[in-house]
């Protein structure tokens, strides 16, 4: 029997030693449809989540069940057991997409995250108006005291009981990454807003995708997605970014290169690199990393490409040449938060950037050739709410 079966025998037998009580059965169920890293699984009074990625699973027992009037608890390396709905949680929000939680309408609940460093505008207000405080992620008193801590980063290795890892950068696939709403959902009881939103999204996703594939075009852009460190460009292999281009009727350059990596203080690589983004490239997406992305701009890339004549490159004739931080604070993105939850928006911005760059009105893509800025995100952007009110995703126009 494999050991997640184990521990959904284990619950079922402790609901039977202590009766078959009065607490509320589970009617509404989230069935996890495209996302491949995690699983869930129900019974009469708790649920099961199953994360794939670090082998865990979470025991979500219902609140007013028998099973926790007897506080059954377990916390290993394997196993946490959480009372469910949560009345509160805290998050590590170093990439963690707080638009998930807005769009359930959980964002009144958070009330500990471990930087400011956060690209959503109504989370920013909270901490400004001290509803959300600062937490050490190293200190085990701060995390503990929330009925759920999140985490997004596996390399986190301490075992505190209410932790749960969330993971959806480990797929592969954008919509993939966005039905990850429904494992936060599972812990708040909120199965049936998740689903409507990810069904939503992914049915807006998918006649946008459907729409760019129906028409016919004489070619499709060769499209680039290339970050510089340390002297090296480096050509992306994020399988979801490849995807994304493909949706939006792009050619990948991947299938044209033997090579991921430049070295520009190397000049057969500078050469080599130089003859790609002449020759073969349409649209460059430009994902190196800056603390100053508004002082990121044309000048920034070209001095980075190292050539001199750059006349060749029809990336920038035809002013082809993007950026993903066109929300952010500081020098966090919103491309790491409101484009995981809302992948629609980002094929949309691609799909402009490919078919009419010229006249591109985008979301999270900004167009340095044309001299395009950042928006920088502030708490009051955020506006008056009622934090319990789920936001609704944006769904676009569809042909």
């Amino acid at each position: 029997m494999c050991w997640w079966r184990a521990l959904v025998a284990a619950a079922v037998a402790a609901a039977f030693c202590v009766g078959t009580g009065t607490g509320t059965a589970v009617n509404v169920v989230s069935k996890v449809e495209d996302a491949a890293n995690f699983h869930i699984y129900y019974g009469q009074t708790f649920k099961v989540i199953k994360n794939v990625i670090d082998a865990k699973s979470y025991l979500l027992i219902q609140n007013n069940s028998r099973m926790a009037a007897t506080r059954t608890k377990y916390c290993t390396q394997r196993i946490r057991s959480f009372v469910v709905p949560f009345s509160n949680f805290s998050a590590d929000t170093y990439f963690f997409p707080v638009e998930c939680m807005q769009l359930l309408g959980l964002l009144g609940l958070l009330k500990g995250i471990t930087t400011n460093a956060v690209a959503s505008a109504c989370a920013l207000k909270l901490y400004g108006e001290g509803q959300i405080t600062i937490l050490n992620k190293d200190a085990p008193e701060d995390l503990m005291q929330f009925a759920a801590h999140f985490v997004t980063n596996t390399d986190q290795q301490q075992n505190y009981c209410n932790l749960a890892d969330f993971l959806p950068f480990y797929e592969d696939h954008p919509l993939q990454r966005a039905e990850w709403i429904k494992f936060i959902g599972v812990f708040a009881n909120l199965e049936t807003r998740a689903n409507q939103v990810y069904d939503r999204i992914k049915e807006n996703y998918l006649c946008l995708a459907g729409a760019v594939a129906n028409q016919s075009r004489p070619f499709k852009p060769v499209v680039a997605w290339l970050a510089f460190y340390n002297d090296i460009w480096s050509f992306t292999q994020d399988k979801s970014k490849l995807k994304y281009v493909e949706d939006a009727g792009g050619e990948n350059i991947d299938t044209s290169i033997n090579r991921i990596t430049y070295n520009t203080s190397n000049p057969d690589d500078l050469e080599a690199l130089h003859a790609i983004l002449c020759q073969t490239v349409d649209v460059v997406i430009d994902e190196t990393a800056t603390l100053d992305p508004a002082a990121y701009t044309v000048s920034s890339f070209l001095e980075n490409v190292g050539v001199e004549d750059h006349s060749c490159f029809a990336f920038l004739t035809n002013q082809t040449l993007w950026r993903y931080d066109k929300r952010a604070y500081n020098s966090t993105l919103d491309w790491y938060d409101g484009a995981v939850s809302q992948p629609q928006l980002v094929l949309a911005d691609l799909i402009q950037a490919f078919s009419s760059p010229g006249n591109a009105s985008t979301t999270f893509l900004r167009n340095i050739a044309k001299g395009e800025g950042v928006l920088s995100i502030d708490g009051s952007m955020c506006g008056s709410q009622d934090f319990s009110t789920p936001m609704d995703p944006t769904i676009l126009p569809c042909p």
